[in-house]
């Protein structure tokens, strides 16, 4: 499985999660972080709203999915933020 963290420079949000969801240890998954400043339709869609976590489905017939996750708190901590990703990994 893959998550995306749509994220842009200087967001100290996005630095910290990025940060926690790379000290998960007990859940096995790729991070893809995307920098919404690379593309017009990501920052459209993002800029107000990063950071923004997506699980990205590769077991649909129509190719990838990605699928929105919940916006996890800024104060989670990483053992709070693996439990929210079990439920969707």
């Amino acid at each position: 499985m893959r998550i995306i963290l749509y994220s842009k420079p200087g967001c100290h949000l996005c630095e910290g999660l990025q940060e926690k969801l790379e000290q998960i240890q007990n859940l096995k998954f790729e991070l893809e972080i995307r920098d919404i400043t690379t593309r017009e339709d990501w920052f459209q869609a993002y800029q107000y709203q990063v950071p923004v976590l997506f699980l990205a489905n590769a077991r649909s017939t129509e190719g990838t999915q990605e699928l929105p996750l919940p916006r996890p708190s800024p104060r989670a901590t990483v053992q709070q933020l693996e439990n929210m990703l079990q439920k969707y990994l």
